[in-house]
């Protein structure tokens, strides 16, 4: 019998906006989810929320009002380790969807390279507090020795407060990195606020740090239209724009503040007015990470 759930986050705004900036051809939404539906892909009973459905045909939806031509599906927490939505979401793209896998450390070798040969690149570790909080530390160095021989990366979701104490460590690793949402800085607290400038060194010193320029929902104190993330954005941009990727977060779990995903391609030309760097962080960029072919 199908599970029945019901949700304790509200849905995406189901009115679309067609954004007035044109994207270019082939860009990446580099940061975006799929949700069930819940009768075909369970959640996972110790999920931290249970959000409404948001499924594939959905997520094609949006993507063709937005004018996005590849995707990147970052597995969420409330599918546990089963990553069946996004593998079998991938199968039906036509090579234009790669995927961020969750898993632990009893995944086996074979499970790993089906993943990989399914078209996921790189795997999650939620440091967020409201998601669980710090993965245990051997848990954590297993999975990246396991990983790292298939070339992929690791994607990392701290809260702001937290980067700096992980910096070090983040330096170390053996394998290249994202880091979500901008590090989910505060836009109240500023550019010189110790989180974001440990982020800006990272950039500088580490080319293996790669960071998002999504979640300016999250990121914002002042709310819609949320431009005040965009000083943020920009200095990343500005500090390594090879390194730099971009998504909507569809369907944005556990925000303040819903957004309309046509309003948030519009801060794109705000956060790189430049066309050159419109294609690297749209096109480029998340093809050379994401190994998608041309």
């Amino acid at each position: 019998m199908a599970m029945m759930y019901t949700p304790t986050i509200p849905p995406p705004d189901p009115d679309t906006r067609t954004p007035k900036f044109r994207l270019p051809n082939l860009s990446c939404d580099a940061h975006c989810h799929i949700f069930g539906p819940g009768a075909k892909y369970p959640y996972a009973p110790e999920r931290s929320y249970t959000p409404p459905d948001a499924p594939l045909e959905d997520f094609r939806a949006l993507h063709a009002k937005l004018g996005v031509g590849r995707a990147v599906i970052v597995n969420a927490s409330v599918h546990g380790t089963d990553n069946t939505v996004a593998l079998d979401a991938i199968a039906q793209s036509n090579g234009a969807y790669r995927a961020v896998a969750n898993i632990d450390d009893t995944i086996t070798e074979r499970e790993l390279r089906v993943l990989h040969e399914g078209g996921f690149r790189g795997c999650r570790f939620n440091f967020v507090r409201h998601l669980g909080g710090v993965p245990d530390k051997q848990v954590f160095d297993r999975i990246v020795a396991l990983v790292a021989p298939l070339g992929w990366h690791i994607d990392l979701h701290f809260d702001a407060i937290d980067l700096p104490e992980h910096a070090d460590t983040l330096i170390r690793l053996p394998l290249s990195y994202t880091i979500d949402h901008m590090g989910r800085v505060k836009a109240s607290e500023g550019l010189d606020q110790l989180p974001f400038k440990i982020l800006v060194e990272l950039m500088q010193r580490d080319e293996k740090c790669w960071v998002k320029i999504c979640g300016s929902e999250r990121v914002s104190s002042a709310g819609p239209p949320f431009t005040d993330a965009v000083p943020f954005a920009r200095k990343i941009v500005e500090t390594a724009p090879d390194r730099v990727i971009w998504g909507t977060d569809w369907p944005h779990p556990n925000v303040k503040a819903m957004p309309n995903d046509g309003d948030l391609v519009d801060l794109i030309p705000l956060f790189a007015p430049e066309p050159e760097y419109q294609q690297k962080i749209l096109v480029d960029n998340p093809a050379r990470l994401f190994e998608f072919g041309q």
